[in-house]
């Protein structure tokens, strides 16, 4: 590891917390260069839910590859584009009685979300954005100013505005209605908050803590948008493509944003991709007025193309990560309640969060889980929530062998604590 700490600038993270040189991955297993096999409970931060190297999408790759196919071209048409973009169409959003244009963005989630703010700006002529508590939407100036957590927020350097932060559902406990608050600020002249361009919402805050929202607040939000005539965003950059069990995490409220912002595992193969889906009365762009030189990456474009094909064109898929991802729900519960129920489970669909309350726990459960051969992340307002998020191709037994890694984990850190 020393090329790293000679090299690579301090700002590295992940390399610190697993501390090896990965080598080789397959499905849900790395190896590192010593030859050590690792369970991956952490997909690249949500970028391959369908698992490393899926061999459907790699043929996809290879053969597109080997036909000297365009590769970079700016925003100009390719079939690679064309083909994805129907395919999207009809697959996903004609399934579902969507229709929305296309914004191919910058490579990032964050690039995506700094297009977003953007256009609702244009569109509407105002500057502020309601955002959430302990919502996470990137690092870049725009993207981090409508996001809470304060260690991000001080590296910025600069002052960030056009923001306001409302509490997100359960925020204030479980009998305080915030959408009420929400919707009495914005009707009070005087509250002091300007009227937004956009309501911003994550409907499970994966950085935040695997916060998850209800049908019925998600409603009352888009419903509060309208009525202030402020754009609704959904941010499914981690909790999109299938990760909450349906390929949108808001289908299950039944909601219909105004602009989609989607990335990470878009591509399906962990190529940077990203988009907004914009509702057509909405695309008020110009032509070149928002631009970026990596736009609607091709080679990403096919791999995502393969991702549709290969796993939502039937309902199986869905069908068994919402099976899987109640599995694991009670896996963990159990584990919760053998502690006297010390510690909370949430999430939705594949993604879980066990928060054990305080940031010195998880810390040591996620390094002993690494030394006994399982890759898993913290998230949280002081990282005190274990966040579970496997590939959405797991098999059972890589599953529960990663649960059982994790359960051991926390049993020695609680002895070792003496708790």
């Amino acid at each position: 590891m020393q090329p790293l700490e000679d090299l690579e600038s301090n700002v590295r993270k992940y390399s610190r917390s697993f501390p090896a040189i990965f080598s080789r991955a397959r499905g849900s297993i790395i190896e590192t260069e010593a030859g050590r096999k690792v369970i991956d409970f952490l997909s690249g931060a949500g970028a391959l839910n369908y698992g490393h190297n899926n061999q459907e999408i790699k043929a996809a790759l290879t053969k597109y590859l080997a036909s000297d196919a365009v590769i970079h071209l700016l925003d100009m048409a390719t079939p690679a584009k064309i083909e994805f973009m129907e395919t999207f169409s009809s697959v996903i959003l004609r399934e579902r009685g969507m229709q929305y244009r296309f914004q191919f963005t910058g490579p990032t989630g964050a690039n995506a979300v700094e297009a977003a703010l953007k256009l609702s700006r244009k569109i509407t002529g105002r500057q502020n954005v309601i955002a959430f508590t302990h919502g996470y939407h990137g690092a870049s100036l725009g993207a981090i100013a409508v996001s809470g957590n304060r260690f991000y927020r001080a590296a910025s350097g600069a002052p960030l505005f056009g923001a306001t932060f409302m509490p997100y559902d359960g925020y204030l406990g479980p009998v305080v209605d915030t959408v009420g608050y929400l919707r009495k600020v914005l009707s009070d002249e005087s509250s002091g908050v300007d009227c937004p361009a956009a309501i911003l919402v994550e409907t499970v805050q994966g950085e935040g803590g695997i916060n998850v929202a209800s049908k019925e607040w998600l409603q009352a939000i888009q419903a509060t948008a309208k009525d202030i005539d402020a754009l609704f965003i959904v941010d499914d950059i981690q909790m999109g493509c299938g990760r909450t069990g349906e390929f949108f995490s808001f289908e299950f409220a039944a909601l219909s944003p105004d602009i989609v912002v989607l990335s990470k595992s878009l591509s399906g193969y962990g190529l940077p991709l990203s988009m907004l889906l914009i509702k057509e009365e909405f695309d008020a762009w110009r032509p070149g007025e928002h631009s970026g030189t990596f736009r609607g990456n091709n080679l990403a474009l096919v791999a995502a193309t393969a991702a549709v094909d290969i796993f939502w064109r039937s309902k199986a898929f869905s069908q068994e990560v919402q099976r899987m991802g109640e599995f694991m729900r009670r896996r963990l519960e159990v584990i919760a309640s053998g502690h006297c129920n010390r510690f909370a489970v949430r999430g939705r669909g594949m993604v879980l969060g066990f928060d054990c309350q305080t940031a010195e726990i998880a810390e040591s459960t996620a390094r002993k889980a690494f030394e006994k051969g399982l890759i898993i992340e913290r998230c949280g307002s002081i990282d005190e929530v274990i966040k579970f998020l496997p590939a959405l191709t797991i098999d059972s037994e890589t599953l529960i062998k990663g649960i059982e890694i994790f359960e051991e984990s926390l049993a020695e850190t609680l002895k070792q604590a003496g708790s």
